[in-house]
């Protein structure tokens, strides 16, 4: 007899249930729930728009992106420096090693002697191994300063009368970026000019002796630019801007010699 009295109680709560659905605390009316709620994409931080340089350095083994990116900025920092190679090799690295300063110098000539390209041709630095966490200190050294000695070469455009076009291409997550760099004499009035061939749509800005000038590629692929020079030494800086990939430039140095 209770069971059945629970029995028929239990089905006159269901019925009352459906037909008088209860609340919810927070719910001032009855609302409809999906039976399931996809999870939101997870939002990506975008890749920094010129990791993909690194393919085109000549190293046995890839740099940690972040290491990568400290040796750009860094490299950057000291295009323009007088500061010769070495020096400017030691401090691209010394912040990655602060308390091996003299062993980085010591590297750095060794770099800077060497007539390869590859980490494993060097003495100090025997059986290297795979992947960049599983080298010894030393070794991480040298590769870091390696890296550091081709990405000033890259960011380094050098110009004369005898050798007057020069052409440099850097990668970005969007493609490939040209430069080509001309010095032209016109009678007695001595130009550098750039052309350039973007991957997607950007600024060029060209400074030096005191003057710039300020192309956008707009919706073209292409972008030129020119100044008046002087024919002396002089170093002339390019900044190069994508806003769509990357909000840090990329900055290059034209050597006048």
């Amino acid at each position: 007899m209770q069971e059945r009295f629970q029995a028929v109680l239990k089905r006159r709560l269901q019925v009352e249930i459906q037909n008088h659905t209860p609340l919810i605390p927070w719910e001032s009316q009855l609302v409809e729930y999906p039976e399931f709620v996809e999870e939101p994409a997870i939002a990506l931080v975008p890749a920094w728009g010129w990791l993909a340089q690194q393919s085109k350095l000549n190293l046995p083994v890839s740099l940690p992106d972040t290491i990568f990116q400290q040796l750009m900025d860094k490299c950057q920092l000291l295009l323009t420096s007088s500061l010769p190679l070495g020096p400017k090799l030691v401090q691209a690295v010394e912040s990655l090693f602060p308390e091996d300063y003299q062993l980085i110098n010591d590297l750095a000539g060794l770099v800077l002697r060497t007539s390869y390209r590859s980490v494993d041709a060097l003495e100090t630095i025997p059986n290297i191994e795979k992947d960049y966490s599983d080298l010894q200190p030393r070794q991480q050294m040298a590769l870091s300063l390696m890296a550091a000695k081709q990405l000033l070469e890259n960011l380094t455009l050098p110009v004369s009368l005898a050798n007057p076009v020069i052409e440099q291409q850097w990668q970005t997550n969007a493609g490939t970026l040209i430069i080509r760099v001309e010095l032209q004499l016109l009678g007695q009035v001595m130009k550098l000019c750039v052309h350039s061939e973007l991957p997607t749509i950007g600024v060029l800005k060209l400074e030096g002796n005191g003057t710039q000038a300020v192309a956008s590629s707009g919706n073209a692929n292409k972008a030129s630019l020119e100044l008046d020079c002087l024919p002396t030494n002089q170093t002339y800086t390019l900044v190069v801007e994508f806003p769509e990939i990357e909000q840090q430039p990329l900055l290059l140095a034209i050597n006048l010699t």
